[in-house]
C-alpha cells in the first residue's frame, strides 16, 4: 500500500542526546511540549518498550476558537526501542466521538544523532490510512510537527 503522506524534519537541538531522549520518553516531560500551539496534554502514557503503548491526549485550547475543547487521542504501540538512538511507533490518532471519520493511521521514526553538545533529530512520519473526514489533519501534518518541535526546542532551553 502507497503511503497518503510522508514527511521528513531534521532539527538541531542545543542539548545532548539523553536530554532530548527523555523529553521523548518521560510522561511528564512530554505533557510539557507535546502537539501543536495551542494545545494542553490532558493525558499521557508512557510503557517504553517494543510493544508498549504510547498514549496520549490533545486537547484544543481557548486559542484554537470553535474547536476549544476538543480532544484529539493518539494510541500508539512502540516498535522500536533504542535509548538515546531510535524511537518508532505505529499510532492512530482520531477526534474523540468521531474515531470512524476521522481516524489517521500513521508511523514516527525518530533517530537522535549526537554533535558534540547538539543533538540532532531525523523525524520521518507516514501517514498510511485515513477516515474520509481526515483531510485537513493531513494537510496540517508538517505545520503541526514543526510547532511541535520548535515547542520542544523551548522546553529544552
Amino acid at each position: 500500500m502507497n503511503p497518503i503522506k510522508e514527511l521528513e524534519i531534521n532539527k538541531i537541538y542545543e542539548a545532548s542526546t539523553s536530554l532530548v531522549w527523555n523529553a521523548w520518553t518521560d510522561p511528564e516531560q512530554l505533557r510539557q511540549w507535546w502537539g501543536p500551539d495551542n494545545v494542553d496534554i490532558a493525558e499521557c502514557e508512557v510503557d517504553l518498550r517494543v510493544g508498549g503503548r504510547f498514549y496520549i491526549v490533545m486537547v484544543a485550547g481557548e486559542a484554537m476558537g470553535p474547536y476549544k475543547g476538543v480532544r484529539w487521542p493518539m494510541d500508539a504501540r512502540y516498535t522500536i526501542v533504542e535509548e538515546n538512538l531510535k524511537l518508532s511507533y505505529d499510532a492512530k490518532a482520531w477526534t474523540e466521538g468521531q474515531e470512524k471519520t476521522t481516524q489517521i493511521d500513521q508511523t514516527t521514526h525518530i533517530e537522535l544523532f549526537d554533535e558534540g553538545n547538539k543533538t540532532r533529530i531525523l523525524l520521518k512520519a507516514t501517514i498510511n490510512n485515513t477516515g474520509p473526514n481526515a483531510k485537513m489533519a493531513v494537510e496540517g501534518m508538517e505545520m503541526g510537527f514543526n510547532q511541535q518541535l520548535k515547542k520542544l526546542e523551548k522546553f529544552l532551553e
